[in-house]
């Protein structure tokens, strides 16, 4: 009787273990590809380096990581989509300034708040933008600009890649610390801008570094200054906007940042094994160097909560540029 009673114990326990495996099996993530949301069409750069970073994360996950664009309303479409998605670690987003911080007080039909709408996982980088003119203008730097601003206001002008991009608030973020009256003049997209300032028929604009740097190295436009805080890696010689006047423009800082989101409610352990992925991915021989070649400058923080602040803090304040710009998009 004590044989048969352990033998029905063992075939219990062999049955009980038979069935907890599958159910091991179904919890492992990622067991399927993983969507990874860019908020822009193909062919810029967010998706190249969306694009990149995918590449290198298949390898460490082990599981296909697919870019897929979803483009509009500048990244809103796609920011939008990532809220309805299901919180489960297997859509995530790819986004940048405009739809985790600058959208949220230029668009008045926003349906997200980007502070409370998503999961942060990391913080990529960032893309310095750049003060940049034509070379006829007759300055060599930005107290010698703001000097001729001041000597004839109105008279000078800034291109910008649309009302409400980060080309015009920097503008307008420029005007309010310096006290200038630089016009803005909204094309349609970073090329048109370029275009016209190339040919002369406008006086600069602030764009990102990654697009200024061949006009630069050609000598087709002249730098006046690195837009953030800290010189850029990729231009070491070009002094930053604030350090040349740390009275006046010491707070001046502008770039295009980059971070990764997840829907809200993602569970805490695949935002951590997520953030793990894209940190190994980031030290990746491959990936630092194409985004050195780009401009990007590496994160401060890779931690989730790092983003989460960033992100807050990046909200509050480019709301209060938006405000003072008198840009409201529908």
């Amino acid at each position: 009787m004590l044989i048969s009673k352990r033998l029905v114990l063992g075939l219990a326990a062999g049955a009980a273990l038979a069935a907890a495996l599958p159910a091991v099996a179904q919890d492992k993530f990622p067991d399927r590809p993983i969507m990874f949301q860019v908020p822009f069409p193909p062919g810029g750069p967010t998706d190249a380096m969306a694009r990149i970073l995918a590449t290198e994360l298949t390898k460490e996950l082990g599981q296909s990581v697919v870019v897929e664009n979803r483009a509009g309303a500048g990244g809103n479409i796609g920011a939008e989509y990532l809220t309805r998605a299901k919180p489960d670690g297997y859509t995530i987003m790819f986004g940048t300034s405009g739809p985790l911080a600058i959208n949220h007080s230029l668009y008045k039909a926003s349906k997200y708040d980007p502070r409370t709408s998503f999961e942060p996982v990391i913080y990529v980088g960032y893309l310095p933008n750049i003060l940049v003119v034509r070379p006829n203008l007759g300055v060599d730097n930005v107290q010698a600009l703001i000097a001729k601003d001041k000597a004839d206001p109105g008279k000078l002008n800034f291109a910008s890649s649309g009302n409400g991009a980060s080309s015009h608030l920097a503008g307008v973020m420029f005007n309010g610390i310096a006290g200038t009256k630089l016009v803005h003049v909204p094309y349609k997209g970073t090329g048109p801008a370029l275009t016209d300032l190339l040919a002369g028929q406008v006086d600069m604009t602030f764009t990102d570094i990654l697009t200024a740097m061949p006009y630069i190295k050609s000598g087709k436009v002249k730098p006046l200054g690195v837009a953030t805080a800290k010189r850029s890696s990729a231009l070491p010689d070009v002094p930053t906007i604030a350090e040349q006047d740390k009275k006046v423009l010491g707070g001046y800082d502008v770039s295009v940042f980059f971070g990764v989101v997840a829907p809200k409610g993602t569970p805490a352990d695949r935002i951590k094994l997520l953030n793990q992925a894209f940190s190994r991915a980031l030290d990746a021989d491959a990936v630092k160097k194409a985004f050195s070649a780009q401009g990007l400058e590496a994160s401060p923080d890779r931690s989730p909560a790092y983003l989460g602040q960033f992100i807050k803090s990046e909200v509050d304040r480019w709301a209060k540029v938006v405000k003072q710009s008198g840009v409201q998009l529908d």
